[in-house]
């Protein structure tokens, strides 16, 4: 029935070795190589990311310090620009109400002397005014 011829059995073993040793040559080993390279070049990656993560979190603490530093600064600024304003709405006050008292005082001295010419004025006129009375009292 089965016929098994010895030199097919060894030509076919010869065929099947010489076959696994052409293609872990052509095949297998630079395809290994292929495989180990990229899994070094990913760890290379991995360690680069890990190193980039570093300097992203200095850069990121850098530009916070940054940005607390400029707050600090407006914070500064604002406060010597509204004093700065609140100072000069100060002295603009201070002068108005300087000139307001001046001018007050000016209105009570025309006001002394209006005061002082109406009664100069009506002591001059009392002698007429006394003769009008005497006039009037006449009549009645």
């Amino acid at each position: 029935m089965l016929d098994i011829n010895p030199i097919l059995l060894v030509a076919t073993l010869i065929v099947f070795l010489t076959l696994i040793a052409v293609l872990n040559s052509w095949l297998y080993n630079p395809l290994f190589a292929y495989m180990k390279k990229r899994d070094e070049d990913i760890k290379k990656d991995l360690e680069k990311v890990g190193s980039n993560d570093d300097e992203i979190n200095e850069l990121e603490s850098k530009a916070q310090s940054i940005i607390a530093n400029a707050k600090l600064e407006a914070a500064a600024l604002r406060e010597k620009v509204i004093a700065d304003a609140k100072e000069l709405a100060d002295s603009k006050l201070e002068a108005k109400r300087a000139e307001l008292a001046s001018q007050y005082l000016e209105f009570e001295q025309e006001l002394a002397r209006n005061r002082e010419q109406l009664e100069s004025d009506l002591k001059l006129q009392i002698p007429m005014f006394k003769e009008a009375v005497k006039a009037k009292f006449s009549q009645i």
